[in-house]
């Protein structure tokens, strides 16, 4: 498929823009040479994007198990309720006056899910789950500070988290502590004891945890940095596993982030824009950045925590992305909240029973909403990797799961099925896994060679990496 700047030809053009209404005004420009853009007509541009849309692969497209992101579907209610006019004709500077369903809509969604997560108050500025993280880990420091303790300068962080928690806290300004996983997947408590001290700022942790199993010491281990002085630090990415069921407030965590993006059925991937609001406590609430909306006898105003720590992005965040996950905690309500999750998990086990039958699972079930096979053994009898069989998985119309992720399984591929997903669906997904598992025995080279039937084939990815091309030039 040609690039757009390969394609028209001088003196093709389209008028998409209306007749201007205003003054023109000449700008100067700095370049000293006109920007080589394409010439072509409307019918060439939206045939080209076109063709671009149909190699787009998305949960709308087919089996999308993504471990430890939740690709689950977007209702398209969501949408309906995101572009209501009152939601989409307003600017974030009008008066609180005229914007009071707005506001309301972030104060509602702030009670809703801080009853789901056992939080006191909450944020939406945040863009995203690493960027919760990093606004987190700001209200711990903060928090250590305005009580004159700034000797807690350590995070301690699991060695199967997400990469983005030692990357945020770092970020932060702290210095990260890894303690390792046990046989089980789950902190290992004694090596957890032995890392805590003065200096311990607080914990971060995903739990069910990055492998898919709830950490049954998770009281233990969040008592053991508040014994400490440290505080805890919910990493949300798994939470889709366990809403409505269990609290990360409840579970001794002081602080958390949501990826509404994810578990809250939101539009995810293709950069954004996401939604990773943050949550906390009580003592933690006047370190939140502002503003934050309040609810009086005369509606709904926007005011800043007594310590806040500022802004962390402008207004109130992605606005959009919120209305979105609030009708989805809508839709569902008390009782269809906690029914989502438990269909997650049953999804999940149903698939790592199945895939039981000839791949090696990482950790023994029950797993909760994803879980981790183990590739080395298929590797070291047939030579095909996770990768081999992940770029077979394209062949069939399915995306990859995780691949090499945790680090601390050599060989992994992650798979997370949701809640969304019909049993014909998972036993599709499956029947391929395991015929792609006996391809390995019977013609290692069909996998080496994979995918041959989608629109690019295999690709040097190792050359990608370490020679990318960032730009097009004319005629090279």
């Amino acid at each position: 498929m040609k690039l757009i700047f390969e394609k028209g030809a001088p003196g093709q053009h389209l008028s998409l823009l209306p007749a201007c209404d205003v003054p023109e005004v000449e700008i100067v420009s700095p370049r000293a040479e006109a920007p080589e853009l394409p010439h072509l007509s409307e019918t060439e541009l939206t045939r080209h994007y076109t063709a671009l849309a149909k190699r787009v692969h998305g949960v709308n497209d087919g089996f999308y198990p993504l471990g430890s992101c939740t690709m689950k579907y977007n209702p398209k209610i969501n949408e309906d309720m995101a572009n209501l006019p009152g939601f989409t004709n307003i600017h974030p500077l009008q008066p609180e006056e005229t914007v009071q369903g707005c506001l309301e809509v972030l104060h509602t969604s702030a009670k809703l899910l801080g009853e789901i997560t056992g939080m006191d108050a909450m944020t939406f500025q945040p863009a995203a789950g690493a960027h919760g993280e990093f606004t987190g880990l700001l209200l711990i420091k903060a928090y250590h500070k305005n009580r004159g303790d700034e000797k807690r300068t350590k995070i301690i962080i699991p060695d199967s988290a997400h990469g983005t928690n030692p990357a945020s806290a770092v970020m932060a300004g702290f210095t990260v502590v890894n303690v390792p996983s046990g046989p089980d997947g789950c902190v290992d408590v004694e090596a957890l004891r032995s890392a805590v001290g003065p200096d311990t700022a607080g914990l971060m942790l995903t739990n069910p945890n990055t492998v898919g199993i709830f950490d049954r010491n998770i009281l233990e281990i969040t008592k053991i940095i508040h014994d400490a002085g440290g505080l805890c630090y919910y990493d949300g990415a798994n939470l889709n596993a366990v809403m409505g069921v269990v609290r990360p407030g409840d579970m001794g965590f002081d602080v958390i982030h949501l990826n509404l993006h994810k578990t809250f059925s939101t539009p995810h991937g293709g950069g954004g824009p996401g939604a990773g609001a943050v949550g906390c406590k009580a003592l933690l609430a006047p370190f939140l950045p502002g503003p934050v909306v309040e609810e009086t006898e005369n509606g709904c105003h926007l005011a800043v925590p007594e310590h806040s720590i500022g802004r962390v992005k402008n207004f109130c965040g992605n606005f959009g992305v919120v209305v979105r996950a609030l009708t989805y905690v809508l839709t569902l309500g008390q009782e269809g909240i906690p029914e989502a999750a438990k269909n997650a998990v049953l999804n999940a086990n149903y698939m790592m029973k199945r895939l039981s039958e000839k791949y090696t699972m990482a950790y023994a079930g029950p797993c909760m909403h994803e879980f981790v096979m183990d590739l080395q053994d298929l590797k070291a009898a047939t030579g095909c990797s996770a990768m081999d069989i992940a770029k077979g998985l394209l062949d069939h119309g399915i995306h990859p799961p995780t691949m090499y992720f945790p680090l601390i399984v050599h060989e992994a591929l992650m798979i997370e099925p949701t809640e969304t997903e019909s049993r014909e669906t998972m036993d599709e997904a499956c029947d391929v896994f395991l015929a792609l598992w006996d391809l390995a025995h019977e013609n290692p080279q069909a996998l080496h060679d994979a995918p041959t039937r989608t629109p690019v084939r295999r690709l040097d990815e190792v050359g990608a990496a370490r020679n990318p091309v960032l730009k097009y030039t004319p005629n090279d």
